[in-house]
């Protein structure tokens, strides 16, 4: 009876399209590009924007959480005051996480 089954069974078909097999990954791939890749690539040119646009008198947030205003700046560095004691503290550049703004505070 097995055998009878098998002979019924539809023919084997040629090889299937290269393209066909590869699309669920081509299609991971691209939702991975626009879920992940994308939004830290917009994210990362927002923080270098916001850098380069650094100018003393600006309240700053420190990647540690502190907060100060900034007096003086290099190419590299940049230095807060921090209140209450007016401590003068150097940081560089990148370890500045963000802009303190009215809204904010």
């Amino acid at each position: 009876m097995i055998p009878a089954l098998l002979l019924q069974a539809t023919p084997l078909q040629g090889p299937a399209n290269p393209l066909v097999q590869f699309l669920p990954f081509l299609v991971i791939i691209g939702i991975m590009y626009f879920m992940m890749i994308r939004p830290m690539q917009r994210q990362r040119k927002e923080q270098q924007a916001m850098l380069a646009g650094l100018q003393a008198g600006n309240v700053a947030v420190t990647n540690g959480g502190i907060i100060g205003t900034i007096v003086a700046l290099t190419d590299d560095t940049v230095t807060l005051r921090i209140k209450p004691d007016n401590v003068k503290l150097t940081f560089a550049r990148t370890a500045i996480s963000g802009l303190v703004t009215e809204e904010t505070k």
